[in-house]
């Protein structure tokens, strides 16, 4: 049996109207809100080579009954969700000490 694999992707708008497609790659929650952590999309295999591999995490927001994911402003509270999607996703793409060594 093929593995067929597709990924589950979001589509943020941004301030200036502008659609920017990203993979889900984890969703947690905690006592201070609901966060998602998104890697972009891209349309060419060279766009991917030039990418960092860093991924946007972003705050859940619910508004008259519709999820609104917004930057979070806080550093002390992106620090935090940021160490935890970071473990997480070291885990399930078993990356971490490994790279550090290379």
């Amino acid at each position: 049996m093929k593995d067929d694999y597709t990924p589950d992707t979001v589509c943020v708008v941004d301030d200036d109207g502008v659609e920017h497609i990203f993979e889900e790659l984890d969703r947690i929650e905690t006592d201070d809100g609901k966060y998602i952590a998104l890697m972009p999309t891209y349309a060419s295999e060279e766009e991917m080579e030039e990418d960092d591999g860093s991924f946007i995490i972003l705050k859940v927001d619910e508004e008259s009954g519709e999820n609104i994911l917004t930057q979070i402003e806080d550093e002390e509270e992106f620090e935090e969700v940021g160490k935890i999607f970071e473990g997480r996703l070291a885990e399930l793409f078993e990356y971490g000490e490994e790279d550090e060594e290379e």
